[in-house]
């Protein structure tokens, strides 16, 4: 991963993330480098759902990003997912388009991957999704600094056609997420939710004892990290009930 500011995040601790970046902020020691912050700073906002703030940092960033390629994928980035998550997703998908091509002419091949899996999901037609799945999916095969982002387009796409009621599909493509997620074992909250994917499609597709298998790890992850999940409990519940029914 080359994302330098990406190891500020904490997406279960807002608060901590906007001070880190707030300290950041006065750390950096050009214009373009603090358009990088503000784009960070102006996400915690849109992840707050305070779009208003959101937009007035990006605002705030845009001047100083000047020609700065990295900085100006940011911008693309962080506006586009304002407006995704405003309810504005047609807004959003060109700027994601311009996020992936800028990225990709500047060699920034982890920023690329992050543009190409919100093309894919922030589109209704599925074919759409499969062809910017299929684009993000080459490309981390192409660069390993894009290859992070196999699991998240896999599993967007699974759970797309999960939601279609398509639980075949959905779940050949969990199983490759979780395969793309154990080659990162490190990241255990992702791997959890891999296998909590490929277990839910097992369940939704009559098989209770493989999806017992997927979901007890996962559930039992999540209790012993402090972050217990209730989704996670109750599948794992109704899968025990439904296994022990078909004995």
């Amino acid at each position: 991963m080359t994302d330098r500011l990406r190891p500020l995040w904490d997406f279960d601790d807002l608060d901590a993330s906007e001070q880190r970046f707030r300290t950041h902020l006065e750390q950096e020691t050009s214009d373009e480098g603090r358009a990088e912050v503000l784009t960070q700073l102006a996400r915690v906002e849109g992840l707050r759902g305070n779009f208003e703030r959101c937009a007035q940092l990006l605002d705030e960033a845009e001047p100083l990003a000047g020609s700065g390629a990295v900085a100006n994928v940011r911008l693309e980035l962080e506006r586009g997912r304002m407006f995704r998550s405003s309810g504005d997703p047609e807004a959003a998908f060109p700027l994601f388009q311009d996020a992936f091509a800028r990225a990709t002419e500047a060699g920034e091949h982890y920023l690329a991957g992050d543009a190409a899996h919100m093309c894919a999901i922030s589109v209704d037609d599925r074919k759409l999704m499969e062809d910017w799945t299929q684009r993000g999916l080459e490309l981390g095969e192409r660069e390993p600094d894009a290859a992070y982002w196999a699991g998240p387009l896999l599993n967007n796409l699974a759970w797309a056609y999960y939601d279609d009621g398509d639980h075949k599909r959905a779940l050949g493509l969990f199983r490759r997420a979780l395969e793309a997620r154990e080659r990162d074992p490190d990241n255990e909250a992702a791997l959890a939710f891999a296998r909590y994917g490929v277990g839910v499609a097992l369940r939704a597709l009559g098989r209770p004892d493989e999806a017992v298998a997927m979901l007890e790890p996962a559930a039992a992850w999540a209790t012993d990290s402090g972050k217990p999940d209730a989704e996670y409990d109750k599948e794992l519940a109704l899968a025990l009930r439904e296994a022990d029914r078909s004995r």
